[in-house]
């Protein structure tokens, strides 16, 4: 049996056109893996803390005294004990929700998510062998022209190389706010994107 851990930052909740893709993609997944066990984190409701000069300082001592298994960690132990990741957020300026980042700086913890070896290498720490980023686009960021400005998804393949997360994948619709195109025939096509993932994910 799997663990699948879903980190939902969909802030629009249940209007989100990234959450309907995310629900998709997971409905067929739990159809087809049936044996595995979903755990959603949901990032509105969650909430954690951002990383004010308090809470870093709390985390510090924690860490210094070697306390990793305190509440403090949670979110990082749950994230690197994952057997599957996937993380759904929009696009939102160039990148995704603050919610989304709050959680990254949290879960991103040396010695539990990532750590580094005797000669000063990073190392990745997490169990996961694979994470799904699921996010929506109201425009085209995958062009030569346009995809330079595109941040989230790049940022979160960069994180999985520092977790040791060695195969990052990207479900996405783009597009969707162009009045130049058919955003329902858009949503549909990367709906059926999504269960046919689903099914060898």
């Amino acid at each position: 049996m799997a663990c699948v851990l879903f980190v939902n930052a969909c802030v629009r909740g249940e209007k989100s056109r990234t959450q309907q893709l995310a629900r998709r993609f997971l409905e067929v997944y739990a159809a087809k893996h049936p044996g595995d066990m979903i755990t959603e984190r949901n990032l509105c409701r969650e909430r954690l803390q951002p990383q004010y000069p308090e809470v870093l300082a709390e985390r510090d001592a924690l860490w210094n005294a070697g306390r990793l298994d305190q509440p403090m960690f949670d979110a990082a132990r749950q994230f690197a004990a994952a057997d599957k990741i996937v993380v759904a957020a929009p696009f939102w300026d160039l990148s995704y929700p603050a919610v989304l980042k709050i959680y990254l700086e949290r879960i991103s913890v040396t010695d539990i998510t990532f750590g580094y070896d005797d000669r000063g290498a990073m190392v990745g720490l997490c169990r996961a062998d694979k994470l799904l980023y699921v996010t929506t686009r109201g425009g085209n960021f995958s062009l030569p022209e346009t995809a330079w400005m595109e941040s989230g998804a790049r940022h979160i393949q960069a994180l999985c190389a520092m977790y040791g997360i060695p195969d990052f994948r990207l479900l996405c619709a783009e597009g969707l706010d162009d009045v130049r195109n058919d955003k329902e025939a858009l949503l549909t096509a990367a709906l059926e994107r999504a269960a046919a993932l689903a099914e060898e994910f």
